[in-house]
C-alpha cells in the first residue's frame, strides 16, 4: 500500500488546508519527465516521514484550480504546508534526504 495519497480540487481544502501538522504536496502531472522520476522518490520520502508529516500528490492537468491558487508554475513542485498555510517549497527533481531535511528544518 502507498503511503503516498491523491488529492484533487475537491478533496484539497479538506485534505490540506483544513489538515492539523505537515502536509507535502507534489504538484505534477503524468506526461511531466521529472514528475515520472520523483514517484518512486516521493514514496521513500513518505515511508521515511511516515507519523511525521503526510505525503500526498496533486495532477495540475486534472486540478488546474488549485495549481493556479497556489501559482504552480513549474513541475514538480513540492509545497509544504503546516497547519493549511503553505511555510516552503521546493521546485524540481529532490532526493529522499533533502525532503527529509527541508522537513526536519521545518521541525516535523
Amino acid at each position: 500500500m502507498s503511503d503516498v495519497a491523491t488529492v484533487n480540487d475537491e478533496s484539497f481544502v479538506a485534505e490540506v488546508v483544513q489538515a492539523e501538522g505537515l502536509v507535502v504536496v507534489d504538484f505534477g502531472a503524468e506526461w511531466c519527465g521529472p514528475c515520472v522520476r520523483m514517484a518512486p522518490i516521493l514514496e521513500e520520502f513518505a515511508a521515511a516521514v511516515a507519523g511525521r508529516a503526510r505525503v500526498c500528490t496533486l495532477d495540475v492537468d486534472e486540478s488546474r484550480k488549485t495549481a493556479a491558487e497556489y501559482r504552480v508554475m513549474s513541475i514538480p513542485t513540492l509545497v509544504f504546508f503546516k497547519d493549511g498555510k503553505e511555510v516552503d517549497r521546493v521546485v524540481g527533481l529532490n532526493t529522499k534526504d533533502a525532503l527529509v531535511a527541508k522537513l526536519d528544518a521545518l521541525g516535523a
